[in-house]
């Protein structure tokens, strides 16, 4: 939970304090991408942006020598130090970043950099490679530990769509994680009429603060596609004592809201029994909260859809979904139309 965010008289929103409490931009679960590198002689770039934890496998072998799970380059014999250019899944501005070093202690590397790049179209190899593109460095040269997480804050970017990761001289990376927030160029975006998803995490959306997320992160109720299981979706521990479960939501863009999905898929014997919603506009200043949707029962493993049952349509800059008293909900849509649209 975020400090600064006050239990008894939840009105105001403190600014997020660590970065780890935002998406990691590079995830292939946001469709992040490691497009080349210099070396993968012992283990595959690809490895380096799985969402899974990375583990060990003893004894286990590949033609190369011992599998592990990371990326891994060979013992360089050479001068010079190893490399590998990462598409992002979605553009944003990196707060940190976490180079996981997990299993890797006798064969990590010394040191590692980070620069960026912003290019909104989808370039070539080509491109990527050309000298003259002008990087800009995130992270100098810093020292890596082995064995587990470096962390690394970064106080100010500007937006960015690929990363240049460099290891010095050479040697194995489990996760590369790169946390950070949207930045969603809405320019882009077709303006139909339609009604976007301003809870959207590609929208720019942020869980900023959850009153419990025991079993499963807050941010997963942004996450684009239906949750795959419950471990996918935002679970509190079972409630013994007086009160109900929340979380809190910046949207993407103030907005007016049109209709809402509260879907409670793969939580069959934990849902919520009701839900209730409401809405603000600068929490930061202290606005209070207003009534969207009143106390609603739930069903397990469904999406419920809410349009004329909405009591307030704003606009609404953040939005707090409520749970009675406990439970997991796998998704929150909150379709609307962008104040500036």
């Amino acid at each position: 939970m975020i400090k600064g965010y006050l239990m008894n008289l939840p009105d105001k929103l403190s600014p997020l304090k660590n970065f780890l409490e935002l998406p990691d931009l590079a995830s292939t679960r946001l469709g992040g991408r490691a497009l080349y590198a210099n070396d993968e002689f012992f283990a595959p770039k690809e490895n380096l942006l799985r969402q899974e934890k990375p583990i060990f496998i003893e004894g286990k072998y590949t033609h190369r020598g011992k599998w592990m799970d990371g990326w891994e380059t060979r013992r360089r014999r050479t001068p010079g130090h190893d490399w590998c250019l990462i598409s992002l899944g979605l553009r944003g501005m990196i707060r940190g970043f976490n180079v996981d070093t997990s299993y890797f202690v006798g064969n990590y590397p010394e040191r590692c950099s980070i620069e960026a790049i912003d290019l909104p179209e989808n370039p070539a190899r080509k491109k990527l490679l050309n000298r003259n593109l002008q990087w800009r460095e995130l992270l100098p040269q810093s020292t890596l530990k082995g064995g587990g997480d470096n962390f690394f804050n970064i106080s100010s970017a500007p937006p960015c769509t690929h990363l240049r990761f460099h290891i010095y001289p050479d040697g194995g990376v489990a996760r590369l994680r790169a946390h950070g927030e949207v930045v969603p160029d809405w320019k882009r975006l077709p303006k139909s009429g339609r009604p976007l998803n301003l809870a959207a995490i590609e929208n720019g959306a942020v869980a900023v603060a959850a009153s419990d997320m025991f079993f499963g992160s807050r941010n997963n109720l942004l996450m684009p596609g239906r949750a795959k299981n419950m471990g996918d979706g935002w679970e509190t521990k079972r409630r013994r004592s007086p009160g109900y479960d929340w979380v809190a939501i910046r949207l993407g863009a103030p907005g007016l809201i049109q209709k809402i999905e509260v879907d409670t898929n793969h939580f069959k014997g934990n849902y919520p029994d009701r839900c209730s919603i409401e809405g603000a506009n600068k929490v930061e200043n202290g606005d209070s909260w207003q009534e969207i949707l009143s106390q609603t029962k739930l069903k397990a493993h469904t999406r419920h859809f809410f349009a004329k049952e909405l009591k307030a349509r704003g606009p609404f800059s953040h939005v707090r979904l409520n749970i009675f008293p406990d439970g997991g909900v796998s998704r929150l849509r909150i379709y609307g139309k962008p104040k500036f649209f």
